[in-house]
């Protein structure tokens, strides 16, 4: 006879307060708790392009926020927490919060780490915050974003390519020139896992 093994699932109230002391971040899934890997500098670059495109274009609002805010996803029956790369909050919880929960605009730079997750997990949580309008999965290795916006019948899917492509965000009253997004980019294969 096998016997399973007892989780001990982490309260919010525990998780929220560790991560104020912890130097690695985690994400938070109804009680797991889950380590973040690091990024390749041109993961980083892209998403502070894109930070600073919107901070430019929002200037005088509290809206911008980078990849140290995390969002919480209250699903029916349990809370998520995620660090996205890049959000749009223009309803913000007070400020002594460590997170927030009405993000307009979400965006993630994917790899090949986090594509899978990126692409299906954080995307069917993130939609399912009442607030979001738009979800942006952003290419490392070409200029494309894939956009999901929010219309009358659910999410529906763009794909914006090229660096002339503009990404139109009436929702926030702005736009996203790819151009912004992949300023000083260079496109390179991103290394498989396995490879130096």
């Amino acid at each position: 006879m096998s016997t399973a093994r007892k989780l001990n699932l982490v309260s919010v109230e525990d998780y929220l307060a560790g991560e104020l002391r912890s130097p690695v971040k985690h994400e938070y899934l109804g009680g797991v708790v889950y380590a973040m890997a690091g990024a390749r500098n041109v993961h980083n670059l892209i998403a502070s392009n894109t930070l600073v495109s919107l901070g430019g274009r929002l200037r005088g609002q509290p809206c911008p926020y980078n990849s140290d805010t995390k969002i919480r996803v209250r699903l029916p029956n349990h809370d998520r927490f995620y660090y996205p790369d890049v959000s749009v909050i223009c309803r913000p919880n007070p400020q002594t919060d460590s997170f927030q929960d009405e993000p307009a605009v979400i965006a993630e730079v994917l790899s090949n780490r986090t594509r899978r997750i990126d692409e299906s997990e954080k995307k069917d949580a993130y939609q399912a915050i009442p607030s979001l309008d738009v979800y942006l999965l952003i290419e490392q290795e070409t200029a494309a974003v894939v956009v999901f916006r929010r219309g009358e019948r659910g999410f529906l899917r763009e794909v914006y390519q090229g660096l002339d492509a503009v990404i139109p965000l009436p929702e926030i009253e702005s736009e996203l020139p790819l151009a912004e997004i992949y300023e000083s980019v260079e496109f390179t294969p991103e290394p498989r896992d396995g490879e130096a």
